[in-house]
């Protein structure tokens, strides 16, 4: 070999020395640009109804909420100050659900967060009401769940827990670290 190709050799070999620790740590442009997109919302909506149905025709649930964001990259929608109706079979009365903020993911899983309020929209249900700070709640399976102090209103007592596990579909409801039960009958009126 001459010296021109030696040189010309050793020429590269240091410039490919030099530059190659910085092509390494080079991110591809996609990447980042798709890392910074995934925090900003897909698309948004204000005043916004959503219905589900079955696959019978029977509505699943109903949402309302005052403003959503959905996040295609990240795999949940926003909710503020969301309103769910969740239906149950034809022989079940329905639930309301409000809360001012509300996630819900993929998995047909939503959390509720602040001012969570739960209210049965049948008269002679058992439980009328439950209120807390945090449930999360499976829209297929219709299990409920909280760790927050909650509050379980019925026609005549009030019920106090630090949690709850409730299946809405089953009417099977477990209190996690019950505090207090207050019974009050109410008084009948005869003639």
């Amino acid at each position: 070999m001459s010296r021109l190709t030696l040189s010309i050799c050793a020429l590269f070999g240091l410039a490919l020395l030099v530059y190659l620790p910085t092509w390494m740590n080079e991110k591809p442009q996609s990447a980042n640009l798709q890392k910074e997109n995934a925090h900003k919302p897909a698309y948004r909506a204000k005043n916004i109804t959503t219905t589900l149905y079955d696959d019978n025709g029977n509505i699943h649930h109903q949402v309302f909420a005052k403003t959503m964001e959905h996040y295609d990259l990240l795999g949940f929608v926003t909710f503020a100050e969301p309103e769910y109706s969740i239906y149950g079979d034809a022989d079940q009365t329905p639930w309301q659900l409000k809360a001012a903020e509300g996630t819900l993911y993929n998995g047909n899983v939503i959390q509720l967060d602040k001012n969570v309020e739960l209210t049965s929209q049948g008269p002679d249900e058992f439980i009328k009401s439950v209120t807390t700070e945090f449930i999360q709640l499976n829209l297929e399976t219709r299990q409920m769940v909280s760790d927050q102090p909650v509050t379980i209103q019925g026609i005549d007592y009030i019920i106090e827990s630090n949690g709850l596990n409730a299946n809405l579909r089953t009417k099977h409801y477990e209190l996690i670290d019950h505090v207090q039960t207050t019974f009050a009958p109410q008084a009948t009126v005869t003639d």
